[in-house]
């Protein structure tokens, strides 16, 4: 059966998941360090992990089976969870496949050294209506195809 696991600590896209979720009749997981209010639905469970570094990335990982769904924007916890056979979507509607995992990787490597070395400043764009309208798509299609899988 689908499930949807939601790295929830800086997830933009939460109430989107929770209405496609329920149109897909497919239940969430959210995991955040912090406590959040989440609705009350059957289908949406919260948890919550210590506040040690990492801690809800290593519970979504030890969690999470093939053809299940993480929304996250950590690229290491999107590429375990790819290698565990599981479709992983950014919140900005970016899919994170075995093709692709290998670039978002180097990428992140390259900008946090250009950042070390002063330069590059900031971080990503600002997350705007269309970024949550490609979610929304991405999501829609990365449900379909975990659906078929199972």
């Amino acid at each position: 059966m689908t499930h949807i696991y939601v790295d929830a600590d800086a997830c933009p896209v939460k109430d989107e998941i929770y209405k496609v979720a329920r149109r897909y009749s497919v239940s969430v997981t959210v995991v955040a360090n912090s406590w959040m209010r989440t609705p009350d639905d059957a289908i949406i469970e919260f948890v919550q992990v210590g506040d040690g570094f990492d801690e809800a990335d290593e519970w979504i990982v030890e969690q999470v089976n093939s053809n299940e769904i993480v929304i996250t924007t950590d690229i290491p916890l999107a590429s375990l969870c790819v290698k565990k056979g599981a479709h992983v979507l950014g919140p900005k509607g970016r899919v994170f496949t075995e093709e692709s995992i290998g670039d978002a990787l180097a990428s992140r490597e390259v900008s946090a050294q250009l950042r070390e070395d002063g330069l590059m400043s900031g971080g990503p764009a600002p997350f705007d209506k269309k970024d949550r309208s490609r979610f929304l798509e991405k999501l829609d299609q990365v449900i379909n195809a975990a659906k078929r899988a199972t």
